[in-house]
């Protein structure tokens, strides 16, 4: 399982996610740091990526297009680091059923 944090998540929680999503990247590690949507949904498509971000634009798209890529949106509104951290420790097996359901295509957290 493949994770890509949109811009609009900080990129450091890559390193604390790690141990949790192995797979886990940023946009900004693979060029896309002023990416639009569009060049992050084709990224995320053609690289086998589950998109994370906290903007309701990939909800639409998701809605739109269908998947691949499946979408986690994280409707949270400005918090740190560590409670993004937390969302995932407590989610986790939630983010795995997601993966795994071949029907799913968007998934909303918390």
């Amino acid at each position: 399982m493949k994770l890509l944090l949109d811009q609009n998540i900080s990129h450091r929680l890559v390193a604390i996610l790690k141990g949790l999503f192995p797979k886990v990247s940023h946009v900004r590690e693979h060029g896309l740091k002023q990416a639009d949507d569009e060049a992050v949904w084709e990224f995320a498509r053609k690289n086998d990526f589950m998109i994370v971000s906290k903007d309701s634009d990939f909800h639409q798209r998701s809605f739109l297009y269908g998947y691949p890529p499946k979408i986690i949106w994280l409707r949270v509104g400005n918090c740190s680091t560590q409670d993004l951290e937390n969302i995932f420790r407590t989610y986790r097996k939630t983010i795995e059923k997601f993966y795994q359901n071949e029907e799913a295509s968007f998934l909303i957290l918390p």
